[in-house]
C-alpha cells in the first residue's frame, strides 16, 4: 500500500495570511474591550472556524449586528464596497484579511468601472468572492459561469476578470464562446497561481493512482473543483472534510492512493488523514516513513550543498538553524548580506524556513557552518551566466577605477569593464563613472576564476541603433523637426535630429546667398528644419532651413509697396548700378542715375559692399522678380543747381 500526497496541497498564501492575521487579532483582543468576529466564515473549513470559535472569535453574517468597540475581520474572499460604506462612522475596528490576489481583482474592477468599461466576471454568482468583486463596480458586472450563460451575453467590448478558484478550462471555454459571438475582450486571467498549481498537481496524481482522496470544506469552491478534476482522471475518488468522512474499509482495496487538499484545508487535517490511513490500512507505510526520517536525520549535508532548515534561535552575531539532522547549523553575521542599519534580529525570526550554503561540516564547535551570502553569490553567478548565454542586460554599479578600466558589481559579484567599453565615446578618465549605475551586457564569464567582463558600450550602441531605426520608421519627407547644429563644412552644416545627422546644404539655409553657414548659424543652435529627402540605404537625410519661412517674392506685396522708404545692405556693385539686399533672397537695383543728386561717373566712388543705405521703392515687377530702388529719392537733401546738373 502506497499513499502519495499531491505536491501542492493545503493552505494557500491568502488563507494562511488570513488565519495568521486572525490569530494575532485574537491575542491582541485580550487587552481590548468589545468582542471579535469574522464577517462570515473566515475560510470554508469547519475545523478552522470551530477552532477560532473556541479561541473566542465568533462569526457575524450581518456586520450591522456588531456593537461599538467590537473588532470585525474581513474574510479572505473580501467584501463589496457597500460593506465599508455601511460601517463608515461606526466605532468598529475593521481588520482586512482579504487575500492580496482577490484585493487586486477588486482594484482592477474598480478602475475599469471608473473608466466606463463593461465588466464580465467569470465565476459562481453565489460565491462570496464574486459577490465582493461585483460590489466594486456598482454590481453592474455580467457574471458568467457556463457556456450557456456566455452565449447569452450580447456582443460588445468587455473588461473580463475571473474568480481565483475556477478551472482554467472553464475560463478558456467561456472566452472562446464570447469571442466567437463577436465580443471584444480585454482579458485579465486572475486565476490564483496557487489554485492552478493545486489543480495541475491533483490531475497529474489522479492519473497514476488507484484511488483519490480530496480533503476540503463542504462549501469550499476550490476543493469541489479538485474533486471534479480527480473524478475526471481517476475512477475512484472520495471527498471529505476530515478522517471521519472517509470510507477506510473501502480504501483498503487499493494499492496506490493519492491525497490532495484544497487551499482552505489545514495541514493538521491532511497529516491526520495520512497518519490514520497509514496506521489503519498498512502499518508498514508508517514504519517506512519513520525509517526514512531516521536516515535523513543521520545524514549530514556536505560542504557546497544547499541546506534547508528552520531558524531555532537568533542572536546578535549568529543564527542557529535546525537542519533536521544531528548537528545544528550556525549562520554567522559575516555570512549574511544585510541592508545598511539592519540587524540579524530584523531579518530572521524563530520558525523561519531558510536556505543556506554549507561552508564547513564542522566549524570547530561541532556545528555546521552556513552562509546565505555564498548562496546568493552562487545564484548571482547563475544569473550572470544566463545573461551571457541569452545576451540579456543586467544592471551594475561602478565601484572603483583600476588600470585599463573599472570594477563594477552585479549584486554580490564583481566584474571588469574595460575603458573602451565604458561608453560609445572616447573615455580619457574612468573616475567620472565611479558610483554610477547602468546597464551592461556580459561578454565573458569564468566562474572558476571568479571573473566576468561587462560592456556598457554594447548596450549604448544597441539603444542608439533602435533609436535610429525608430527615427527612420517615423520620419517622412516634408516633416518639420527640431535639431541641433553639430558641425560645419564649406558646403553646409550637419544637424542632429534625434540620433541621426542630416545635411543642411548651404543653398538650403537661407533664401539669400551665403559664403559660409557660419554667417547665420552657430554650433549648438537648436533650429527647426524641414526634411527634403531621405535615403535609408545610404543613411542620408537632406534638410532645409529656408523652407520654414515663406519665399520672399511669394509675400512681397504683403511687406513692400511702391513709394515706401526701406533700408538695405549693398551686396553687389556693377557699372550700371548697385544691388541692395532688403532681406535674404530679395535684392533691388539702384541704377547709377538713382545713386545721388549729382552726376556719378563711377558708382564705387559713392557706395561700397556691405554699406547700409536708405532707398525708395520706384517699381516692383513680380513677374520678372525685379525691384527698382532710388537712393537719391530717399534723401531729403535739396536738389543741386541746374548748371551743376547740366555739367
Amino acid at each position: 500500500m502506497e499513499i502519495i500526497r499531491a505536491e501542492n496541497s493545503g493552505f494557500c498564501f491568502g488563507v494562511r495570511k488570513a488565519l495568521e492575521i486572525t490569530e494575532e487579532e485574537i491575542e491582541a483582543q485580550q487587552g481590548r474591550s468589545g468582542k471579535i468576529y469574522t464577517c462570515g466564515p473566515l475560510i470554508h473549513n469547519r475545523d478552522v472556524t470551530d477552532y477560532l470559535a473556541r479561541r473566542g472569535c465568533g462569526i457575524l453574517e450581518d456586520p450591522l449586528a456588531a456593537e461599538d468597540g467590537d473588532t470585525l475581520i474581513i474574510r479572505s474572499h473580501g467584501e463589496p464596497k457597500s460593506f465599508f460604506d455601511r460601517l463608515a462612522g461606526r466605532d468598529i475596528r475593521l481588520v482586512d484579511a482579504t487575500c492580496p490576489f482577490v484585493k487586486r481583482i477588486h482594484e482592477l474592477v474598480r478602475e475599469a468601472d471608473e473608466a466606463g468599461k463593461r465588466i464580465i466576471i467569470v465565476g459562481d454568482a453565489a460565491h462570496q468572492e464574486v459577490i465582493a468583486t461585483n460590489g466594486w463596480c456598482g454590481e453592474k458586472a455580467v457574471i458568467v459561469n457556463s457556456r450557456e450563460e456566455a452565449e447569452a451575453v450580447p456582443p460588445g467590448a468587455y473588461f473580463l476578470v475571473c474568480q481565483t478558484t475556477i478551472r482554467k478550462e472553464l475560463l478558456e471555454e467561456i472566452t472562446k464562446v464570447l469571442e466567437e459571438k463577436g465580443a471584444e475582450l480585454e482579458i485579465h486571467n486572475t486565476i490564483c497561481n496557487a489554485t492552478r498549481l493545486r489543480q495541475d498537481s491533483c490531475a497529474e496524481l489522479a492519473k497514476r493512482v488507484d484511488a483519490m482522496i480530496i480533503l476540503g470544506g463542504r462549501h469550499s469552491s476550490n476543493s469541489h473543483k479538485l474533486y471534479e478534476i480527480a473524478k475526471k482522471h481517476c475512477e475512484k475518488a472520495f471527498f471529505g472534510e476530515n478522517i471521519r468522512d472517509l470510507p477506510l474499509k473501502e480504501l483498503e482495496k487499493y494499492n496506490k492512493i493519492g491525497v490532495a487538499a484544497g487551499a482552505s484545508t489545514p495541514e493538521s487535517v491532511i497529516k491526520e488523514v495520512i497518519a490514520n490511513m497509514s496506521e489503519t490500512i498498512n502499518e508498514k507505510t508508517t514504519m517506512a516513513d519513520f525509517m526514512d526520517e531516521i536516515d535523513a536525520s543521520l545524514r549530514l549535508p556536505r560542504a557546497g550543498e544547499i541546506a534547508e532548515g528552520k531558524v531555532d534561535q537568533v542572536f546578535e552575531k549568529e543564527v542557529i538553524v535546525n537542519l533536521g539532522c544531528k548537528k545544528d547549523g550556525v549562520l554567522p553575521l559575516d555570512e549574511v548580506t544585510l541592508e545598511e542599519g539592519k540587524k540579524l534580529t530584523d531579518v530572521f525570526q524563530p520558525g523561519d524556513e531558510i536556505q543556506a550554503k554549507v561552508v564547513k561540516t564542522d566549524d570547530g564547535d561541532g556545528n555546521i557552518l552556513l552562509s546565505t551570502k555564498k548562496l546568493e553569490i552562487s545564484k548571482h553567478w547563475t544569473e550572470i551566466k544566463e545573461a551571457h548565454e541569452n545576451k540579456s542586460v543586467i544592471t551594475v554599479k561602478v565601484l572603483r577605477a583600476v588600470n585599463g578600466g573599472v570594477i563594477a558589481a552585479y549584486k554580490e559579484v564583481t566584474g571588469f569593464i574595460p575603458m573602451s567599453q565604458l561608453s560609445d565615446k572616447y573615455v580619457e578618465n574612468a573616475d567620472e563613472f565611479i558610483g554610477q549605475t547602468f546597464d551592461v551586457k556580459v561578454t565573458r564569464v569564468d566562474e572558476k576564476r571568479n571573473r566576468a567582463v561587462f560592456s556598457h558600450k554594447t548596450v549604448l550602441l544597441e539603444e542608439k541603433q533602435k533609436q535610429i531605426e525608430g527615427i527612420w520608421e517615423n520620419l517622412s519627407v516634408g516633416d518639420i523637426v527640431e535639431g541641433k547644429v553639430m558641425r560645419f563644412t564649406d558646403y553646409g552644416a550637419f544637424v542632429d535630429i534625434g540620433g541621426i545627422d542630416g545635411l543642411l546644404h548651404i543653398s538650403e539655409i537661407s533664401w539669400g546667398k551665403l559664403k559660409h553657414p557660419q554667417e547665420v548659424l552657430s554650433i549648438g543652435d537648436i533650429i527647426k528644419v524641414k526634411v527634403l529627402s531621405m535615403n535609408q540605404e545610404k543613411g542620408k537625410i537632406s534638410l532645409g532651413l529656408k523652407q520654414i519661412t515663406p519665399e520672399p517674392w511669394s509675400v512681397i506685396n504683403e511687406k513692400y509697396e511702391v513709394g515706401s522708404i526701406v533700408s538695405g545692405k549693398v551686396v553687389q556693385i556693377k557699372e550700371y548700378g548697385a544691388f541692395v539686399e532688403l532681406e535674404p533672397g530679395l535684392d533691388g537695383l539702384v541704377h547709377i542715375s538713382e545713386v545721388a543728386h549729382k552726376r556719378v561717373a563711377n558708382i564705387a566712388d559713392e557706395l561700397s559692399i556691405g554699406q547700409e543705405v536708405k532707398t525708395k521703392i520706384l517699381d516692383i515687377d513680380t513677374e520678372r522678380k525685379r525691384i527698382s530702388l532710388s537712393i537719391k529719392a530717399a534723401t531729403e537733401e535739396d536738389a543741386p543747381a541746374a548748371e551743376e546738373v547740366t555739367e
